[in-house]
């Protein structure tokens, strides 16, 4: 697409996604921040016409940024490294997850009103149906 892998490399500390590498990355960036910040505080269009700019931008930079995500070269010491790490954040999202689900419950139920964030459950339930999706492809898979 627009941008290039080789101007990026993985983000490895404080989150995911990727950080520029070379200059070209920085400049890949300002040019697909500051037309979107020029355009929004310019007042000569309406809310429904920002709404769409910033819907189809949004979507543009996401498909590019995962185009060049995808297409970054890792060695396998680095793909063994970011699944460790996907693995063990994960892991934390789940407990994190579960602890909530049960302080809204424990809390609820004491106020004798039982509420418990569904998104949380649906969020927990997703996980589980990726991660036995993910399992039954890999192991009819050669790898």
């Amino acid at each position: 697409m627009f941008g290039k892998p080789e101007w990026f490399e993985r983000r490895k500390y404080g989150g995911w996604g990727l950080h520029p590498k070379t200059w070209q990355g920085w400049l890949y960036i300002a040019v697909m921040v500051l037309p979107y910040i020029i355009f929004q505080s310019l007042p000569y269009w309406d809310e429904t016409t920002r709404t769409y700019v910033t819907v189809a931008w949004v979507l543009f930079l996401l498909l590019d940024v995962g185009h060049i995500m995808v297409n970054i070269d890792k060695d396998e010491r680095e793909y063994k490294i970011e699944a460790v790490s996907e693995r063990n954040a994960a892991w934390a999202m789940v407990l994190f997850l579960v602890a909530g689900i049960m302080y809204q419950s424990i809390t609820s139920a004491l106020n004798q009103s039982f509420y418990v964030d569904w998104f949380l459950v649906l969020a927990l339930f997703g996980g589980m149906i990726v991660k036995t999706i993910s399992n039954y492809y890999l192991e009819k898979s050669e790898i």
